[in-house]
């Protein structure tokens, strides 16, 4: 590999304008080539990116130029495009969720196992600053050990005009924001195994479900919720902040709108504000969103660089996968599901 590693971006939607303004501030890395189906798509990119090439064909693989690709698609394209680097043994971060089905990921992982490629998922809430500095909190035991946490992202933000396949989708929120939540309570408290859920289809004619409640049971005992919806309407509306609450054996910490922590112990509450990193590209209300995603692809860069593995690798991430097929079959069937034994 060489000191700065050289990426194809493939797929030029929606977030990949994220995506690549996070890659122009990643240490010892750099997109030399963007891929889209859309070859107007993929040129407009390059061009307002500065990137020297672009593609309409994933093909461009094999030319063995590549260092890493970032596979910025909807997770049915996941497995094939996956596939493809692994051949030509390049590492890849792919987007959540993972792919359709456990089935799925399942074969993903043990491909890549296989060629001994490295896969990581780009699993980016884990990474907002607010909740790495939750993670210091817990470590310090300031709270104590922890026994119940709420994780609650409820909005009412459109998000059919930007991805209006959402619309159409049989698995949808818990798949678009639930499986980002379901990693961030495992990365706050640690796996889970028994899972509950009950789901609902607010907004009339979608194939699948706006809102979801979630109860988990971890394996150090603590409960948590997650709960998720685009059919919260609140004024104004707090997207896309997760709110919710932590409880230790000897304190609380609360997670209140406008990036703020309320922290109970010693019989004092203390308040700190998490301030946004001052990026010039990220905008109101998606900063904290936008904050992550350089920081989800420093981590990548850093582990091809200098070894180590990965927090959200492809064989980490089957237990996310594991808790959200989990919750479908619990809200199917109404009945409790463990996730460690599908």
């Amino acid at each position: 590999m060489t000191e700065t590693l050289k990426g194809l971006l493939i797929g030029c939607g929606f977030f990949a304008r994220n995506q690549l303004h996070g890659w122009s501030e990643t240490n010892g890395a750099k997109i030399a080539a963007v891929c889209d189906l859309d070859a107007e798509r993929a040129r407009n990119y390059a061009a307002e990116f500065a990137i020297p090439a672009w593609h309409d064909t994933a093909d461009v693989l094999s030319s063995g130029v590549f260092d890493f690709v970032d596979i910025c698609t909807t997770m049915e394209t996941h497995e094939e495009l996956v596939a493809l680097a692994l051949r030509h043994r390049v590492p890849v971060i792919v987007q959540k969720p993972f792919a359709p089905d456990i089935a799925t990921c399942r074969r993903i992982v043990a491909n890549a196992a296989e060629a001994g490629v490295p896969v990581m998922v780009h699993e980016n809430f884990r990474f907002q600053k607010i909740f790495r500095r939750i993670r210091e909190i817990l470590d310090s035991r300031e709270i104590g050990e922890p026994t119940f946490g709420r994780l609650s992202w409820r909005n009412a933000i459109d998000v059919y005009s930007n991805q209006p396949y959402l619309l159409k989708t049989k698995r949808f929120m818990i798949m678009d924001v639930g499986i980002h939540m379901l990693d961030l309570a495992r990365f706050l408290f640690g796996d889970a195994g028994d899972v509950s859920c009950f789901t609902q289809s607010v907004k009339q004619g979608l194939a699948g479900e706006d809102a979801a409640t979630i109860l988990l049971r971890h394996d150090n005992q603590v409960t948590s919720i997650v709960d998720v919806s685009y059919a919260s309407h609140r004024f104004p509306n707090p997207f896309p902040q997760t709110l919710g609450e932590i409880e230790g054996r000897r304190g609380t910490i609360q997670i209140l709108e406008g990036e703020v922590l309320l922290i109970h112990a010693g019989g004092k509450q203390r308040r700190e504000t998490i301030k946004d990193d001052g990026r010039g590209w990220t905008s109101t209300p998606w900063t904290q969103i936008q904050d992550s995603v350089p920081r989800t692809q420093q981590h990548f860069i850093d582990t091809l660089l200098h070894g180590g593995g990965f927090e959200t690798s492809a064989e980490d991430s089957l237990k996310t996968y594991a808790l959200a097929e989990a919750a479908y079959r619990s809200a199917e069937t109404g009945r409790v599901i463990d996730a460690k034994n599908l």
